[in-house]
């Protein structure tokens, strides 16, 4: 029989944790601040507000956004904070304006500066973009766009169980950070929407992106100059332009992109599969350290790609070579089908051409038939049982 002191104790211990913990963290529900859940009144003033006040405290804070609809205006929400443990806890859904003639130029929705330990959960955000993408598919002279959530400069950011629609331009953007997580999260957008890539991480380190659902009509992730230690798992893509590195070298100052590892993955009816896109022109950049692997392709127009003389329009680059250095990049277990007879392409740079390719266990077919490679300016082995046969 239990001695009923130890109970007793136990039971005390129980009730001073809990309410400690309760002291410990602070709430802040968006309509103590005269937020309105009807998806009209602008509550953008009331949510600055409880941002305001959470970013105040010394205490870890949560900001609540319960069920309904509330329209946000352009927000920025800035650091630094005097604690380290921000959530934002959304049970509803956040709406853009409609007309996007008010965000076209802002460059984005909703963004985070300098913020360290900032918890984004749940919820969903819809940009409306649809207005836009029409202007641009009528050929008019149309607003850039703005992503709809963006974290920059900022540490310890996790994103999670956040549904994400139909943004203007990019879903998410992750941009000179370092130590973020995502998990869990649903993109979703037209396949024919214009420049609406999934998640964009830029200049960012120690980047994590897990068990995600993202179809758009560009890349359903996207990574950019200046990128390191980032990897992706267990991401379903489709419709959509891929998991893309690039593309790199705009600039001729660049930073590389290196450490990267995409595995566990599926693709459905994607434009491309895994794909490394530079420009064709002089750049200092580079893309090493690179791994592809235990992928699924279902149809996919160009399973694996390496396009080093992309030059959208033929402008700025035609008759130059690529500058960025490819090398050290693995395909491991990628197996599936190719909608087009060529599903394995490596187009590299004359003047740097790509070394240290390796592929191995490598099975793709076009039409029920072993599909094809090609190869330009491309070194490397390939092992284990590699269809098509290897170029390199």
């Amino acid at each position: 029989m239990a001695n009923p002191i130890n109970c007793i104790i136990h039971v005390v211990l129980l009730v001073s944790f809990t309410s400690y913990s309760a002291m410990a963290s602070v709430q802040y529900n968006v309509l103590n601040f005269g937020a309105k859940p009807d998806g009209k009144t602008d509550s953008a003033k009331a949510f600055l507000a409880a941002w305001t006040q959470a970013c105040a405290s010394t205490k870890s804070s949560t900001i609540y956004v319960p069920n309904g609809r509330f329209f946000l205006s352009k927000i920025a929400f800035q650091g630094s904070c005097k604690n380290n443990a921000i959530g934002f806890s959304i049970g509803g859904t956040l709406v853009a304006p409609s007309d996007y003639r008010v965000l076209g130029s802002a460059k984005n929705w909703i963004i985070f500066q300098h913020v360290n330990g900032v918890t984004v959960s749940g919820g969903t955000l819809d940009g409306q973009g649809t207005g836009l993408w029409s202007c641009k598919a009528s050929g008019k002279s149309c607003p850039y766009g703005a992503t709809s959530l963006e974290f920059t400069n900022s540490n310890n950011i996790v994103i999670k169980g956040l549904a994400s629609l139909n943004s203007q331009l990019f879903h998410i953007v992750i941009n000179e950070c370092q130590n973020v997580k995502v998990q869990g999260v649903k993109i979703s957008a037209s396949g024919s929407s214009p420049n609406t890539d999934g998640i964009h991480v830029e200049a960012s380190t120690g980047v994590t992106i897990l068990s995600s659902k993202i179809g758009t009509g560009d890349d359903c992730v996207s990574i950019g100059p200046g990128t390191s230690n980032l990897w992706i798992e267990n991401v379903a893509c489709g419709p959509g332009h891929g998991i893309s590195i690039g593309s790199l070298g705009k600039d001729a100052q660049e930073n590389g992109v290196q450490n990267v590892t995409v595995t566990a993955s599926t693709f459905t009816g994607t434009d491309n599969g895994v794909r490394i896109k530079t420009w064709g022109r002089p750049s200092s950049g580079f893309a090493r350290s690179i791994r592809f692997q235990h992928v699924v392709m279902n149809n996919v127009q160009n399973p694996i790609v390496i396009d080093q003389n992309y030059c959208p329009d033929n402008k700025n680059c035609p008759g130059q070579v690529s500058g960025v250095k490819i090398s050290d990049v693995t395909y491991l277990d990628i197996h599936g089908s190719s909608a087009t007879e060529v599903a394995v392409k490596f187009d590299c740079s004359k003047k740097y051409p790509c070394s240290g390719i390796k592929l191995q266990d490598v099975k793709l077919t076009y039409m029920n038939q072993p599909a094809e490679a090609a190869c330009a300016n491309a070194g490397g082995t390939a092992s284990g049982y590699v269809q098509p046969t290897s170029c390199l």
